[in-house]
């Protein structure tokens, strides 16, 4: 079998790794085995935390939601029992804007769900 030398190869391989480590400090933007390190890691810290920002933005909308609810004279909880036994289908990033924006509108959904 004959000889494959990789010379090609591995230097676009390498200035790939080095070109997405670019602004880090130190020997993780430099050499290629910290580079590479660096990479793997950064690439998880994205996978795991576009998963962890859902999870915030949710917690966001229900703590703006039960700030409104109680200036309205309830809670979440309850406001939220009460939307699903009227049948209002508006879901927690829609409420929480009205919330933010528009406060009558808020306590006009609140009255309607009673």
């Amino acid at each position: 079998m004959a000889r494959v030398k990789t010379g090609i190869t591995r230097r676009k391989r390498h200035q790939k790794v080095l070109k997405a480590t670019k602004g880090q400090f130190g020997t993780r933007s430099k050499l290629f085995k910290r580079a590479n390190e660096a990479m793997l890691k950064s690439l998880w810290y994205a996978y795991r935390d576009r998963r962890n920002r859902k999870r915030d933005l949710r917690s966001l909308w229900i703590t703006r939601i039960n700030a409104a609810a109680r200036l309205n004279g309830t809670s979440y909880s309850r406001l939220m029992s009460a939307f699903k036994k009227a049948n209002i289908g508006v879901n927690r990033k829609m409420l929480a804007e009205i919330a933010v924006h528009d406060p009558q509108a808020f306590k006009a959904l609140v009255q309607q769900s009673n």
